[in-house]
């Protein structure tokens, strides 16, 4: 019997040292590969030379901005959606369970589909063009189911009790919900937009279609823009010895996740302190 259970320990340290190495040798490449293209100039110069020299400003540029936008239009509807499906409507019933099956469904949607939806809709309908604008709205169509299922799991996560207690002190659903609730919530809820942001800044097909290829400093969200994904989708397949650049702008990707998340996990670290020195957004706990 001892046998056993330490081979089945041993089997699981084995297959988490697996797991581990497969998720490191991509980041070691990547490493090894581009640290040696990072300098000033790589991060705000323009490309020169179809990507060879130069740097990656403008990508990075349009990179936020597409970005920004896409949470921007998708974040207001996301909480919406999550609000009315923890706290109106009954998670029993066949409409919350119809629409639970609705958004797990448009999540496992490829993201080319939503960028040939973008293309018809938003560049030729609509008539934005390839833009950052029509870019971004794509964006917003892709990352919100994801999201309002990210959202609705974090308000889902908030014990019972907390709303139990407000109800009790007479207070209104909805004071409860933005008094009690939603600050509960907002760790789940910063994990929520993380996981959209990183889906965003890695999305190439979708942005391929919609917000173009240009590699110059955008002026507005009505031009051309191409992110550092595409960038690097270009350098590695269409511009012969640009392999280096594109590991280069491959490691700076990384370097924008890893400080957006340690700027996340600072902030709800900080809500973590604050909720324990007694205070929620002004309001003192009982103890």
């Amino acid at each position: 019997m001892r046998t056993g259970l330490w081979l089945w320990h041993g089997l699981l340290l084995l297959a988490l040292c697996f797991s581990g190495l497969v998720l490191l040798m991509p980041l070691l490449q990547v490493v090894q590969q581009g640290a040696g293209q990072l300098s000033a100039e790589f991060l705000l110069a323009a490309p020169r030379d179809a990507g060879r020299a130069g740097g990656i400003a403008p990508m990075l540029v349009s990179t936020l901005w597409i970005v920004a936008l896409a949470l921007a239009l998708a974040l207001p509807p996301a909480l919406a959606g999550a609000v009315a499906l923890n706290e109106m409507l009954d998670p029993e019933s066949a409409l919350a369970a119809t629409l639970r099956t609705s958004l797990d469904v448009l999540a496992g949607v490829p993201s080319i589909v939503f960028g040939l939806f973008g293309l018809a809709f938003f560049c030729r309908q609509l008539g934005m063009g390839y833009s950052i604008a029509a870019g971004g709205a794509t964006l917003a169509c892709m990352i919100l189911p994801t999201l309002t299922r990210a959202l609705t799991s974090a308000l889902q996560a908030v014990p019972g009790g907390p709303r139990l207690a407000g109800a009790s002190l007479g207070l209104s659903k909805a004071t409860v919900l933005w008094r009690v609730t939603v600050p509960l919530a907002l760790p789940g809820m910063c994990a929520a937009l993380m996981l959209a942001l990183t889906r965003g800044l890695a999305e190439t097909a979708l942005l391929l279609f919609t917000s173009g290829y240009a590699d110059r400093m955008p002026g507005s969200v009505w031009d051309s823009g191409r992110t550092v994904s595409v960038h690097i989708y270009d350098l590695a397949t269409n511009v012969p010895g640009g392999t280096p650049r594109a590991y280069g702008s491959a490691l700076v990707l990384l370097l924008v996740l890893l400080l957006l998340s340690l700027l996340v996990h600072g902030f709800v670290g900080a809500l973590h302190r604050r909720a324990a020195g007694g205070t929620w957004f002004g309001f003192r706990r009982t103890r």
